[in-house]
């Protein structure tokens, strides 16, 4: 069995219910449109990796999407609020005997499969591991034993989100490094030219 394991999170891409922030300027299709390029992008870095890999949808798995079964398990989400989801996916990950794992979403543009799969070799030597977002958040969380008390007292999607989980792995005296900061995209300002053209359609790529 392979000891690695990444967990993706995927929101089920439904028209009005994914980038709702972006969604506030740009409107829900070209909010859509974006959040597919992103999730695509994310797919494209994390297939060909060498851990095993799950996507955590947060309504329903989809047997014939592009996250192909050949390279994906496919799971639900579960838990009243961010943090629980993550802690009990984190946790089902350890009960099937993982020993490293990491999560990630699929807001982030800038992920590259070097950068996930460098997060993994610094557990060797480290608790956990944080990809700090430019917004404030995170990206990337990684450890090698659940860690439940980071998942808790969280506002989450607030910019205090990395500063709070770094000072409860202080707390207990945990051992963590962090992996280059990276930009999220939430928001118009956010969105790198790559995408950008993506609310023009009419503009060259």
């Amino acid at each position: 069995m392979n000891k690695e394991l990444l967990i993706i999170f995927y929101r089920n891409p439904e028209l009005g219910k994914v980038k709702t922030r972006l969604a506030a300027s740009v409107g829900d299709e070209k909010a859509l449109a974006i959040y597919l390029r992103l999730s695509g992008h994310t797919r494209e870095v994390t297939e060909n990796l060498a851990m095993d890999k799950s996507v955590y949808y947060s309504d329903f798995t989809d047997s014939e999407d592009n996250w192909a079964l050949t390279k994906y398990k496919k799971e639900i989400q579960t838990g009243r609020d961010l943090g629980e989801r993550m802690k009990n996916a984190f946790a089902s990950g350890f009960e099937q005997g993982y020993q490293k794992i990491a999560i990630i979403g699929t807001d982030c543009f800038e992920l590259s499969s070097e950068i996930i799969t460098q997060s993994f070799e610094r557990l060797e030597h480290h608790d956990a591991v944080i990809g700090p977002a430019l917004d404030g958040g995170y990206y990337l969380l990684g450890m090698k034993k659940l860690i439940p008390e980071i998942f808790r007292n969280k506002a989450w999607s607030t910019e205090s989100v990395c500063t709070e989980t770094m000072k409860d792995l202080e707390r207990l005296n945990l051992v963590y490094s962090l992996s280059p900061p990276l930009r999220d995209v939430d928001e118009v300002r956010d969105l790198p030219e790559e995408l950008a053209h993506l609310l023009n359609p009419n503009r060259p790529a």
